[in-house]
């Protein structure tokens, strides 16, 4: 499963917000706004809002994510953002939504006025069925089912392929060239735009002063014209950086074009190329590639699963292909892109594979796989005695003590309770603890008993940071009775600091009576009594 934790901005969301995501996407000029898509098809945003990017009906930015009704159980399928930035996806029925930056009508919609709020793109679009939007710097473009293209907003180059540089109000078809033909794949760079036709080949018209057009020149094109000198090869799959393009062949070739300042090409060198070249010609099948126009970062996934990045990659220029430990290509963005922003909408849906640690901790207390049970106070645990004996000297102690013939199916617990050894047990499946610190206590206990020293200096920090007034002295007596030091002075220095307010608690007094002469001891010690 793909970590959307990698985007630094989802570090703002808590856990369970984390856990209800299917579909999400970084965008903005410095990859500070985002918007996700929950289990249950709500639609969330949150960021910095620039140019009313996050569509919530106002300016404000919020690191609390607010619902976008409009689009709460809409299915969206396809999404792009430009520069603005501006926002535009599509649904699973084919509608086309757009909001924000709109200062060169990239909405669609007639109009220079800033979407606030998502508003359906109308205009040429109502009867067709979209399946695909992507973004430029501030133009727009939407696949329809039957392979039509339409393209709005900002022609300065001929980007909206209209045949002139007026920019385009609202969604116009793309034809000229592309008349007749069905498109099924298209990508924008910053002012320009490609597109691929059901028979393979590759169309480009707008901005061309780097090449990325792939025509063998750098002039730019009001309409689209065809890739030559891909001529004979069939693609599949094309992708825009900012100024260079990448198209994957049904062979699994890879072409690069365009500039190639920061190594973006994988050529080996910085030259700029204004025809397709081809690159990782010594490596396997490449079956996905990767670009954004936002960034000078390119990258490649091979049949064999293995991910190559290059390009500008955290400010440094990597002019040929380097493998990475990555999984995917959206972890190469997330970590070495500039911006940090996502180069799709990405799915974070389970995949069938799970790593080891996952396939661990989806069995704990799985009565389907288990072989041995727990009992405590009448509940039972199932787990496995392989793993047990694996993870915890205690339990690899107590097995080698029995005949496989004579093993238990049940061991009782008594001197534990339910929640504690429970915590244990899912500790040593999932080297993590969610006890509150009067558990904690408990567990503090077991971790001691059991020798598990790692796991008692988690149960000491769970402690320290669930200390309060009404439970400081209960948990300063569990660190004496379990040896804790470094617990104990922690609890100490708390008791002392609030000295006047754990007096009055009802723990205080009910303290045993030695651990309460010595703490009255020491705290004297430390002039806290003085008054």
């Amino acid at each position: 499963m793909v970590d959307v934790g990698k985007w630094p901005i989802f570090t703002l969301l808590s856990p369970q917000e984390v856990a209800s995501i299917r579909k999400a996407c970084v965008f903005g000029t410095s990859a500070n706004e985002a918007i996700y898509i929950t289990h249950n098809d709500e639609v969330f945003v949150f960021g910095l809002n620039c140019s009313n990017c996050l569509g919530t009906g106002d300016n404000q930015s919020t690191i609390v994510p607010k619902k976008l009704e409009a689009l709460c159980g809409k299915k969206i399928s396809s999404l792009s953002y430009g520069s603005g930035p501006h926002v535009v996806l599509c649904t699973e029925d084919g509608e086309v939504y757009a909001w924000g930056h709109n200062g060169y009508s990239q909405l669609g919609n007639g109009t220079t006025n800033q979407g606030i709020t998502p508003v359906q793109v109308c205009t040429n679009l109502l009867i067709k069925k979209v399946v695909e939007v992507a973004c430029g710097s501030h133009h727009s473009m939407a696949l329809s089912f039957d392979g039509d293209l339409y393209a709005w907003g900002y022609n300065n180059c001929g980007q909206v392929g209209s045949g002139s540089t007026a920019n385009q109000p609202t969604p116009r078809r793309v034809s000229n060239c592309l008349q007749g033909k069905m498109v099924v794949g298209i990508a924008c760079g910053q002012t320009s735009s490609m597109a691929v036709v059901s028979n393979g080949e590759v169309y480009g018209w707008g901005y061309n002063g780097n090449g990325q057009l792939g025509l063998g020149n750098n002039g730019n094109q009001l309409i689209p014209c065809r890739v030559a000198a891909l001529h004979g090869v069939c693609i599949l799959q094309i992708a825009c950086g900012y100024a260079h393009t990448l198209a994957l062949t049904d062979e699994g070739l890879l072409y690069a074009w365009g500039a190639n300042t920061y190594g973006q090409l994988g050529t080996g060198n910085k030259s700029n190329q204004l025809s397709p070249v081809q690159i990782m010609m010594e490596k396997e099948r490449v079956v996905e590639i990767a670009a954004c126009h936002s960034a000078h970062t390119s990258a490649a996934k091979t049949q064999s699963g293995q991910v190559y990045m290059w390009g500008q990659c955290r400010g440094q220029s990597v002019i040929l292909p380097h493998l990475t430990h990555f999984a995917c290509t959206d972890d190469v963005f997330a970590c070495f892109a500039t911006p940090a922003v996502m180069w799709r909408l990405l799915s974070v849906e389970h995949e069938d594979f799970l790593t080891v640690a996952e396939s661990l901790k989806k069995e704990f207390d799985s009565p389907e796989t288990s072989d041995l049970k727990f009992r405590v106070d009448g509940k039972y645990i199932h787990v496995h005695k392989a793993v047990l004996k694996i993870r915890c000297e205690h339990f690899r102690t107590m097995f080698q003590s029995y005949w496989n013939e004579d093993m238990k199916e049940v061991i009782e617990i008594d001197q534990f309770s339910y929640p504690v050894y429970r915590a244990f047990l899912e500790y040593l499946y999932t080297d993590s603890v969610d006890l509150p610190p009067e558990d904690a206590i408990g567990l503090l206990d077991l971790a001691t008993s059991y020798c598990e020293n790692r796991l008692k200096k988690l149960c000491q920090h769970i402690i320290k940071r669930g200390i309060t007034v009404e439970n400081a002295f209960s948990l300063l007596s569990a660190a004496v009775r379990y040896d804790a030091e470094d617990l104990e002075e922690f609890c100490f220095k708390f008791c002392v600091n609030h000295l006047t307010e754990v007096t009055q608690t009802t723990a205080f007094w009910q303290m045993d009576g030695p651990l309460l002469k010595e703490f009255i001891a020491r705290a004297s010690k430390c002039g806290a009594f003085k008054n």
